[in-house]
């Protein structure tokens, strides 16, 4: 029956049905077959609790709070204090790219949101000044991948409500890595820059910066307000999603004054269009993890899993690999709602911190949105820049390269996960 769930759910994987539909479909199916075992009514009913946490009130809240910001100029100003600080770098755009979408993962919490917002201001402006158009909007995608890490987090709220692990800490368990990303991205452009002779700006004079600076300042202080409210216990981490929204548009509308009440349906209809994908997926995968756990899936997994290895940091290595594979092919909220609570007890049970193997999923399945064939950003610059599926993943796989080195040395180095959490929220109970 296991073998009928997952042969159904790659067949209609393959008919190229979305991820939510087949999801549900494939639990439908193995409901029609089950001869009785299995109610029809709990399709339903497990779809409306997967999608029923107070933590997921947070979703809607920072892509709200992504769709203001671009619609409400701070986009743009964080874009000009990049330009000012890293534009003089050979290659000079491209790391311009990677600084704003560093200080926009501590804002939004989205990786789509984050690329789109700076690709419409960042692909013209690097086509124009003689970058290639696949180069620009693969930088601009493996940018866009440093916001589900930098803290906040829509993916860490997700797996926070499902397993139990501390949101808190998981925000603070992404901003090393978060950090490596941005350095590691910046790397590779240098060197791409440098072999193809693509240009920089001039070097900003002091008061140019500090006027940068002032203008941005408020978006700047967006990423210290939430994070300080929730590490101060002030508000959790859903509150902080509805005061970084609130936050965003006041600035917009009364202080930067380009967000008018006439833009506002369409941020909140794109709010929700977001949205609602996002849950349609989350309630489905709910019913799909529940017969995978009365099949005993988890316990095959284990044993699979135990029987090659016992070591935790060759199991992590493989599981690495794994997630790498199905994340070409997969949606990762659907692979971190499914795998998540099934792989996370084993490696705990081996000693492996779960803060550092929910950073470590989440990043694989965040290096999944570049990757093709199925990657969400790659299609979303694929239509931003008007290139093609072939050019954009011939100049995307060095920055995917400098990702997986990311996660390669996380892996290794398991403190620059869990040492921040540590510091500033002490040890774990």
């Amino acid at each position: 029956m296991l073998t009928l769930l997952v042969v159904t759910l790659l067949v209609l994987f393959a008919l190229n049905m979305p991820v939510a539909f087949a999801l549900a479909g494939a639990s439908l199916v193995f409901i029609l077959c089950s001869g009785g075992a299995l109610s029809l009514e709990v399709l339903p009913q497990k779809m409306a609790s997967g999608a029923d946490s107070f933590p997921l009130l947070a979703v809607p809240f920072f892509v709200l709070a992504g769709a203001l910001m671009n619609t409400g100029g701070i986009t743009q100003r964080l874009v000009r204090f990049a330009n000012v600080l890293v534009g003089h770098i050979r290659g000079g755009l491209a790391h311009v790219v990677v600084v704003t979408n560093m200080i926009m993962a501590g804002i939004s919490g989205s990786a789509l949101a984050d690329a789109v917002g700076t690709g419409a201001i960042l692909i013209p402006a690097m086509q124009r000044s003689g970058y290639s158009t696949p180069f620009a909007a693969a930088i601009t995608g493996a940018a866009g991948t440093i916001g589900p890490i930098i803290p906040p987090s829509i993916p860490f709220v997700i797996v926070g409500s499902i397993t139990g692990v501390s949101i808190g800490r998981l925000f603070l368990g992404g901003a090393v890595p978060g950090i490596l990303m941005g350095f590691y991205l910046m790397v590779f452009a240098y060197c791409i820059a440098l072999r193809r002779n693509y240009p920089r700006g001039e070097r900003a004079r002091m008061g140019e910066v500090a006027r940068a600076f002032v203008d941005a300042s408020l978006a700047i202080v967006m990423p210290i307000i939430i994070l300080g409210g929730i590490l101060a216990g002030v508000c959790t981490p859903t509150e902080a999603a509805v005061v970084a929204s609130v936050y965003a548009l006041v600035v917009g509308a009364f202080v930067y004054r380009e967000l008018a009440w006439a833009d506002l349906p369409k941020v909140l209809v794109d709010t929700v269009l977001v949205t609602a994908s996002l849950l349609l997926i989350i309630s489905a995968a709910s019913p799909f993890a529940v017969i995978l756990t009365w099949q005993g899936a988890a316990r095959l997994l284990t044993d699979a899993l135990l029987g090659v290895t016992r070591d935790p940091f060759v199991m992590l290595l493989g599981i690495n690999v794994v997630l790498l594979i199905l994340g070409c092919f997969m949606e990762g909220l659907s692979l971190i709602i499914i795998l998540v609570p099934i792989i996370l007890p084993l490696v705990t049970a081996l000693g492996v911190d779960p803060v550092h193997f929910c950073v470590l999923f989440v990043l694989n399945t965040t290096i999944g949105t570049i990757t093709p064939p199925f990657g969400v950003i790659m299609f979303a610059m694929i239509a931003l820049a008007k290139t093609t599926m072939a050019a954009f993943s011939r100049e995307a796989w060095p920055f995917i390269t400098a990702l997986v080195l990311v996660l390669l040395t996380i892996t290794v180095f398991p403190p620059l996960v869990t040492w921040l959490p540590s510091v500033l929220m002490g040890a774990a109970k």
